[in-house]
């Protein structure tokens, strides 16, 4: 589940100014699109295949769903980092058919189904720390064969779209705007010429967007809209303002009246927040709000026997030493507080004056840990019975443990169309009411994900639902009694990915709000798992998945955890679990975590493992005991409520223990070459206040180091990418032809020190000259956030891990081999795999199931775009097969099939008078087993058919 944040103030104290940092312009991000369709035309890898390989049974976030009201297995979901899919037989199976635009991230769709024209409105609206950016408003009219961008490029995140039913030409827009930055292409746009031109007919201020829009079901000139005014920032996020407010419209959206004002009913002011709305009919209208104000403080409530962290905030010396010892270890022990801190030597480290009692307060109250206090009003439920006028709350007590303390995540209220008393809303759970909102109950179940973002009721049989959530998409037909889950699309969200040397060998990775999984890299995402019942891959830790480091001795011992540093030691044989999060001493200012907690474990010792706080971590001995190696790494934290100044990428060189680097999510860069003896700064020629996204200490040079900058927390969409040759003393830019987009992850080849492969939050790129030019990946791959990327040495795999498409694998073994002599080759023919010879090629068990035929891959390059022969022959010489093939210039791969000619069988035949080659069931001739050649005019190279 999704951490818990509350909008309480937490105090990081910091002397460094941050500016706002521009954002980046939408005619840089449309230059920055044609750019990269320009690479990706010449691209020299636009050949390598790249396959998914899952996971996707946890799925991913939802963000809306689009149903044919005629034929409700018919449906489109919208994911928020995952693109669009669709189903025809009631979400048994999923196509992707966002993969031909330039995003893959959805805040909203709608269909005119009586034309089958698809809006999107790109860009989440959730406002969460992974929302990404979208590029404006698409439409296809050919079922996502192909996308027109239809405007609105500048708005980022979209909010709702409404389309006439009477006219498909005339659309209405919620622009939820920019997510970390002021703008003002925000508010309610209209169309009605079918997106060729847009009018902005309600604009409020450039902090305030569109969240919601509504209309009703049977009069289109009635709209409803909330406003929603948001900052959010790297160190704080503000999720409510005086211009949120509720809007209306009496003629299709072309004027509109504040409805929620002082004398409404409705609440006004500062603590107004999210709001989500739903429309009965011309009357009947209901909202739900996320209240921001504070709750009236309470009595003070009946003295307990038990201490808790308020009452040493006031307690004196005199008091804490009087304390019973048992009272007092209950709360060190209940609290987590280390060992060494008992009653008998806390008590003298307070009469020393060490320590004082508000410290064993404070001790609990890191940047983490004080998000989850919640002192809003939260979740309120309200209704108007005259179009909106006014308003009243509909229950009198709190609507506790619906949106906790992040109320900016969620936002959506529904009812059904046949009863105006029957209202659903949602947060953490989803619940129902059946009495117009006065009393509610859960209809959340054992497998239905936590987490909700859109819920479709059937107009014509109410009680079938369709929910979309965190954890994919549910359907029920009993009003939520029971659910069916339906989870096939690869939409996985990972933060990182890892895998380890076994054979076959595993891939881990940490995920948004899905914990982490492992499973072997070549496990069958398919339907056979449901027979056994045992899916291929396992989930080994809850909540959202972080970092996986894994013991080379022993993959058995993985170090992964979940959100704000919260790790443990695990040993999948045993299934034991080892919480080993460090903690400050007792009187220390608490460590702060960043949401992604970077670990590592040393190549020159796998029990020692390194933890980023606001320090560098170390621990000798597993995560047993830590200690820190350096002072505060950052630039000291910053005021709010998001735990800032936090170190967010480790690397330590593989050729020099000791010799470490630490980047921060202020911008900051350290090196040490003693293990922690001393530090030196070496980013001050780098630009400032940006988000250390990676740093990769080199494996090839002991003295050259990578470092990637992210400026996605200001909508700064510029490329960072530098270099060193001497531990970071000075910096050379190698962004180089990368299109503009925020970078997340570099990585160096393991074989070729001159191979870097590079994620954007919007593809993957690989350069053969360390960064002097960059060539983009997309065969396979789709327009996604690559959050993470790894190497499998052994097995030259290169993994990429994706934030909405879970993880994508290629062979990168003719890459690695990338120098100046394929360039001066007109043809260079790379290694081929030995093939095991089967009986079954060809046939099958069953005449009514599909042949098994064989195949291998072809793989050369080409420093020409022209036609190419391939051709086949025996080990003697024979000829036995030949195909045309049109080769680009790069990278090329052509499958062959292993089938020989009718003359191919009588030449090989006649070399080997003991072969014997018959015809098998699909009418082919096979390979028999062997030595074979394979050529592309003088070049030529062997494989063996064993």
């Amino acid at each position: 589940m999704i951490f818990r944040l509350a909008l309480t103030t937490l105090f990081l104290f910091s002397n460094v100014n941050f500016a706002q940092q521009p954002a980046t312009s939408s005619q840089t991000i449309l230059d920055a699109l044609q750019q990269k369709a320009e690479l990706t035309k010449n691209s020299l890898v636009k050949n390598v295949v790249f396959e998914n390989i899952g996971p996707t049974v946890m799925s991913g976030r939802v963000t809306d769903l689009a149903v044919n009201p005629e034929n409700p297995n018919e449906f489109y979901v919208g994911y928020a980092s995952g693109g669009v899919w669709h189903t025809t037989n009631n979400g048994t199976t999923f196509v992707p058919i966002l993969d031909t635009s330039e995003t893959q991230n959805v805040g909203d769709i709608a269909v005119d189904w009586n034309t089958r024209t698809i809006w999107v409105g790109t860009g989440e609206n959730n406002s969460s720390r992974s929302s990404y950016a979208g590029i404006g408003v698409l439409k296809s009219t050919d079922n996502g064969t192909t996308w027109e961008n239809m405007g609105l490029e500048d708005s980022h995140h979209i909010g709702r779209i409404l389309i006439n039913p009477k006219n498909p030409d005339e659309v209405i827009v919620g622009v939820t705007g920019h997510l970390y930055s002021a703008n003002q292409e925000r508010g309610i746009y209209k169309t009605t010429n079918g997106g060729k031109t847009w009018s902005q007919k309600l604009f409020i201020d450039e902090m305030s967007g569109i969240i919601d829009l509504q209309t009703n079901p049977n009069n289109f000139n009635l709209m409803f809209a909330s406003s929603w005014t948001k900052d959010r920032k790297a160190w704080n996020f503000d999720g409510s303002g005086t211009n949120s407010a509720i809007f209306k419209s009496t003629d299709a959206g072309n004027t509109w009246t504040k409805v929620s004002t002082e004398n409404s009913g409705f609440p006004t002011g500062q603590g107004v927040g999210r709001i989500g709305l739903a429309v009965y009919d011309d009357t009947i209208v209901y909202a739900v709000h996320d209240n921001q104000s504070r709750r009236p403080s309470e009595e003070k409530k009946e003295t307990s026997n038990i201490l808790s962290k308020e009452d040493f905030k006031t307690m004196s010396a005199q008091a804490f030493l009087s304390l019973e010892d048992d009272k007092l270890n209950a709360y060190l022990k209940t609290n987590g507080f280390q060992e060494k801190y008992r009653s008998d030597n806390v008590k003298q480290m307070v009469r020393s004056g060490n320590v004082k009692p508000v410290d064993l307060a404070n001790y609990l109250e890191d940047a983490n840990s004080m998000m989850i206090d919640t002192p809003v009003i939260g979740t309120e439920v309200y209704k108007s019975t005259d179009g909106g006028m006014t308003w009243k709350k509909t229950h009198d007590t709190y609507l506790d443990d619906i949106y906790y303390s992040y109320g900016y995540y969620f936002g959506h209220i529904y009812v059904a169309p046949n009863n105006a008393d029957n209202v659903y809303i949602y947060g953490v759970p989803i619940v129902k009411s059946k009495d117009g909102g006065k009393t509610f109950t859960s209809i959340s179940a054992e497998n239905v994900h936590a987490d909700h973002h859109a819920l479709w009721i059937n107009p014509k049989n109410p009680d079938h639902l369709i929910n979309g959530n965190d954890g994919g998409v549910n359907i029920t037909y009993d009003d939520g009694d029971n659910w069916i889950k339906n989870n096939s699309a690869s939409v996985g969200q990972f933060y990182a990915i890892n895998v380890d040397n076994e054979e076959p060998y595993n891939v881990y990775g940490g995920l948004q709000d899905n914990g982490v999984w492992m499973g072997a890299n070549n496990a069958r995402e398919d339907n056979g798992w449901q027979q056994s019942g045992q899916y291929p891959w396992k989930s080994i830790m809850g909540g959202d998945g972080m970092q996986i480091q894994i013991d080379n001795r022993d993959h058995d011992v993985v170090y992964t955890g979940f959100q704000f540093g919260n790790y443990f030691r695990l040993n999948l044989k045993t299934d034991e679990q080892t919480y080993i999060q460090p903690k400050h001493e007792l009187g220390e200012n608490p460590y702060r975590f960043n949401w992604q907690t970077p670990i590592l474990l040393s190549p020159h010792n796998q029990d020692i493992l390194y933890l980023g706080g606001n320090k560098l971590m170390r621990s000798m001995n597993r995560g047993n005991d830590w200690a820190a190696i350096s002072e505060d790494l950052t630039n000291g934290g910053k005021k709010g409520n998001v735990a800032y100044g936090t170190i967010s990428s480790i690397s330590e060189s593989p050729l020099q223990f000791g010799l470490l680097y630490t980047g921060s999510d202020d911008g900051l860069i350290h090196v040490t070459k003693n293990s922690g003896g001393d530090w030196k700064n070496i980013s001050n020629t780098l630009p400032k206040s940006l988000w250390v996204s990676r740093l990769v200490a080199s494996q090839h040079k002991k003295e050259r180091v990578y470092a990637t900058l992210n400026g996605y927390r200001w909508d700064n969409f510029k490329v960072y990418v530098y270099m060193s040759d001497d531990y970071g003393s000075t910096w050379k830019d190698i962004s180089s032809n990368i299109p503009a987009s925020p970078v997340n992850v570099i990585k160096e080849d393991p074989e070729n020190e001159n191979v870097l492969y590079l994620g954007t939050d919007n593809g993957a790129y690989v350069s053969f000259n360390q960064g002097q030019t960059w060539e983009i990946f997309s065969k396979g791959l789709p327009n996604v956030a690559i959050h993470d990327i790894v190497v499998q040495p052994k097995a030259k795999h290169l993994l990429l891990g994706t934030h909405g498409r879970s993880i994508y694998k290629t062979n990168i073994a003719p890459l690695q081999l990338m120098n100046d002599n394929l360039n001066a080759n007109t043809t260079t023919l790379f290694d081929i795999e030995n093939i095991r010879h089967s009986s079954r090629w060809g046939s099958s068990w069953s005449s009514w199931f599909e042949a098994y035929e064989p195949k291998i891959d072809v793989a050369f390059y080409s420093n020409v775009s022209e036609e190419k022969m391939i051709k086949i022959y025996s080990e003697k010489g024979a000829l036995l097969n030949e195909m045309n093939t049109k080769a680009d210039k790069g990278f090329n791969y052509t499958v062959y099939d292993l089938t020989i000619t009718e003359k191919g069988r009588k030449a090989l035949l006649k070399e080997n008078t003991s072969l014997d080659i018959t015809k098998a069931k699909n009418d082919k001739y096979y390979l028999a087993k062997g030595t074979y050649s394979i050529k592309i005019g003088s070049e030529s190279t062997q494989f063996e058919v064993e």
